[in-house]
Order: C-alpha cells, then sequence, then structure tokens
C-alpha cells in the first residue's frame, strides 16, 4: 500500500518486570481499512492498544497515529480517535444519556443527533440508569460512545463481547458503513469468525509477538472448515479432487478433510454417496495456530 498509515507501529515492546506483555511489534495500519488483530486471550491484544493510546508506558519502541508521537502529541490522538476499551465501565447511577452527553461534550461536540441516532440503531435504552443494564446492553453503551463523536480513527477492543448474535450482526453491518465513509478500524478479537465477517487484513499476535499479517482472503484460505463423513461402505478418494478441498484422509469408511471453499460442490458429492454420519466444524483460533502458524511455519 502507498498511502500513509494511520497507526504505524515500529518495535513496540512491553515489560512487566519479567514478563513479555508486547515485543518487538511492527504493524501498519492504513487509512479506510478494518485491521482486525487477533489472538488468544491474554496475546497482549489489549497491552498493544494501551501503549499505541499511552493509556500505559511503553518499555521501548515507536508509535505514530496520524503522524503524530503516541506519546508527545497522546491528547490531540485521543481527539482524533474513538476508543473502546475492553473492560468498559461506567458510575452505575448515572442515566445512559447523562454519560454519553458528558463524554460527547469532552470532544467539544454539542449537538447529540449521531448518539441518538447510534442509541436507537443499536437498540440502546438511553434513559435507563447504567447499573440496571444488562452486560450486552453495557456493551452497546460503549459502541456508542466510540463512534458518536465521527473521529477519523476508531479502535476497539472486544468490541461484541457479550452482544447477541443478531446485535452483533448488526454491528458488523455498521462496521463496514463506517468503512464506507472513509473510517479506519483497528479491532482486537479473539473469535476467528468476527474477523473474516468484516476485516481486509488481519495481524495475529501469540504469547506477545506478532506471528503474521494476512491479507483477509488468504486468511479465509487457510481457515477452511474441517468435515467428518462415515460411509456405509468405502469410497473412491478421487470424488475429493475438489478445488478448495485439501489434506484428505480416508480411514476405512471414515473421511476427514478440510474444506476452504466449493462447499456445495462437495456436498453435492458426498449427496450421490450412502452417508451414516457427517460433522463440520470452523476452525478454531487454536486449530489455526496448531495448523498452519505453529513454530513460525504457514503452511
Amino acid at each position: 500500500m502507498s498511502k500513509k498509515p494511520v497507526i504505524d507501529i515500529r518495535g513496540l515492546t512491553k515489560y512487566y518486570g519479567d514478563v513479555v506483555g508486547i515485543e518487538d511489534l511492527d504493524l501498519k495500519v492504513y487509512p479506510g481499512e478494518i485491521m482486525g488483530f487477533l489472538g488468544p486471550n491474554g496475546a497482549g491484544k489489549t497491552t498493544t492498544i494501551r501503549a499505541c493510546l499511552d493509556l500505559i508506558q511503553k518499555s521501548k519502541g515507536e508509535v505514530k497515529i496520524f503522524g503524530l508521537d503516541s506519546h508527545e502529541d497522546s491528547l490531540e490522538i485521543r481527539r482524533r480517535t474513538g476508543y473502546l476499551p475492553g473492560d468498559f465501565g461506567m458510575y452505575n447511577d448515572l442515566k445512559v444519556k447523562t454519560i454519553l452527553r458528558y463524554l460527547l461534550s469532552q470532544s467539544g461536540i454539542i449537538d447529540d443527533s449521531r448518539m441518538r441516532s447510534l442509541a436507537k440503531r443499536f437498540e440502546l435504552d438511553i434513559d435507563r440508569k447504567y447499573g440496571e443494564l444488562s452486560k450486552g446492553n453495557r456493551q452497546k453503551v460503549g459502541m456508542v460512545q466510540a463512534f458518536m463523536a465521527d473521529q477519523d480513527l476508531v479502535i476497539l477492543d472486544e468490541p461484541t463481547s457479550g452482544l447477541d448474535p443478531l446485535m452483533q450482526k448488526k454491528f458488523y453491518e455498521f462496521l463496514r458503513e463506517e468503512k464506507e465513509r472513509g473510517k479506519t478500524i483497528f479491532m482486537s478479537s479473539h473469535i476467528l469468525a468476527e474477523v473474516e465477517e468484516v476485516c481486509d487484513r488481519v495481524a495475529i499476535i501469540r504469547k506477545g509477538h506478532l506471528q503474521v499479517v494476512e491479507d483477509i482472503h488468504s486468511l479465509k484460505d487457510k481457515m477452511g472448515k474441517k468435515l467428518v463423513v462415515e460411509f456405509e461402505n468405502s469410497v473412491d478418494p478421487d470424488i475429493f479432487k475438489i478445488d478448495g478441498v485439501k489434506d484428505v484422509k480416508i480411514e476405512g469408511r471414515w473421511v476427514t478433510m478440510i474444506v476452504t471453499r466449493n462447499l456445495d460442490e462437495v456436498i453435492k458429492k458426498l449427496s450421490k454417496q450412502n452417508v451414516i454420519n457427517m460433522s463440520l466444524e470452523t476452525f478454531s483460533l487454536d486449530q489455526l495456530f496448531l495448523t498452519y502458524y505453529s513454530r513460525g511455519g504457514q503452511g
């Protein structure tokens, strides 16, 4: 990409005593893209985000956001950045609209029409007290406050935590719309299917070290689904010579394979056989690491 990055991380390192939080992390996030920051819980995602926003002091390295130094220009960066922390929480006795209006005022904005529009879209009752809300609705408060000032960059730490599947879908749709408006979004997650849904590129972190940065199409080719089939009789392995099918293993009447695309064609082939049992499961993050990124390898 020839564009100047919105976020430019070079050699970012954070130690907690002798414990590595993150080490020698290099990453660029470009204008108008949704970058997924993927890794298991405890991998270093939150540490990276907090160090970028100067909410914790980095041990070494350099972070520039909008070309500004993350430490020297932290106030200007935060003014231009929406942020949803992973541990978002507010005062229980205050009404949601009071909280949101106060936070909006910190960005110098009086007009609350976008805030109200977002609350309506995410089905959030802003007349209720924060302490009366369920976990999912509290997360919606965090979502609204991250986007209501309409800033150039939005950083989200596990944004769909606590949301039901329907609301997650609504949120993904909203993210795609924000991207179309030219917004840059950097979001952490530990869920493969989530980043597959909305991201342009994905950076994968494990144990404080960046493992790989993948275009989403490349990641999808690796993700695949594991298909296990039990047949009434043994079958000809040649029937599974289909584009997008790999790692076919046959043990008697049982066949296991990885399907990355053309699943409908696979199902059509199976329908012509006598199938007794069949299961299909999406790769978990651990399986992806084990299969493709273990020991630094990329299969």
